[in-house]
């Protein structure tokens, strides 16, 4: 799909651009500009518009942005084809700092969920409280070192030929009902996938992204935080969250049940109840 018909159709007038490190970031800012700021983190594969929904009803409350992060959706690959965890986390500095924000909170989902213990991490007592979905990067110690992202050699076809049965049976293993993955999100997430050098950027990131070792960063993490998960994820398992657990300063978790791993696009009103009452106990939001 073209840049041009990717624009009409997902670039609505709230879509903003800002150039970082040579990447035309396209991203949304929604919400009251006096509110607290929360950075909102897609997975793998996915766009920000995976956070329509969340996004609709947050920002009546705080300034919410959220990004197509470097290598998906509407900012595409990397001029540099550089996706290390070491430019993702300069990327996304240089993003918040170019906005001018001081303080903000930060809510991840799987990779994102990562790029968002990352940020966590190294930024101190800039982030304010953390919302970690499902998030990648805890590995058991036998994997580190391993890729996570890799795929089987046959899947570099995919730059030349993405059917939309093959996003949807990619999809399925996401949900625990299946019929939550209705025809406009599988779309969607074809239309996304298909736009200019997406999938070269899927299987780049693919080989370059190699577990380590989170527990020295995570206890550095000093913010509230909210461990959330389906507890019938398929993909990354509910039980990591007592690693996490473990090791982090300041987290509650909580698992919810009959829900899968894109919990805020299947049955989003229950995991964002429980985001909402947790941003209430830590931010002063706008009433």
């Amino acid at each position: 799909m073209s840049a041009s018909d990717l624009d009409k159709r997902y670039a609505k007038p709230s879509m903003e651009v800002l150039e970082v490190d040579g990447l035309n970031i396209h991203y949304k800012d929604t919400g009251p500009k006096i509110a607290p700021v929360l950075l909102l983190l897609h997975g793998f594969g996915s766009s920000l518009q995976t956070w329509d929904d969340w996004a609709a009803q947050l920002d009546k409350h705080y300034r919410v942005i959220r990004l197509d992060l470097p290598g998906f959706g509407l900012t595409g690959p990397s001029p540099l084809n550089d996706y290390s965890e070491a430019k993702d986390l300069a990327t996304l500095t240089h993003f918040v700092d170019k906005l001018g924000i001081a303080e903000l909170s930060v809510i991840g989902h799987s990779m994102g969920g990562k790029m968002a213990w990352m940020f966590a991490a190294d930024q101190g007592p800039r982030v304010k409280a953390l919302v970690l979905m499902a998030p990648d990067g805890y590995p058991q110690a036998e994997d580190i070192g391993s890729r996570p992202y890799a795929m089987p050699a046959v899947m570099g076809l995919m730059k030349f030929f993405l059917p939309k049965y093959l996003v949807r049976k990619s999809l399925e293993p996401a949900f625990f009902n299946a019929a939550a993955l209705d025809e406009r999100l599988v779309e969607r997430y074809h239309d996304m996938l298909r736009a200019p050098g997406v999938r070269g950027a899927i299987l780049e990131r693919g080989q370059q992204t190699i577990y380590t070792d989170p527990v020295p960063r995570l206890k550095k993490i000093t913010a509230p935080t909210l461990l959330l998960w389906g507890q019938d994820d398929l993909m990354i398992p509910s039980s990591n969250a007592q690693s996490y657990a473990g090791v982090l300063a300041d987290a509650q978790t909580v698992l919810l049940p009959h829900l899968g791993h894109l919990l805020q696009e299947e049955q989003s009103h229950l995991g964002l109840a429980q985001v909402t009452q947790f941003l209430s106990k830590n931010l002063q939001a706008v009433k």
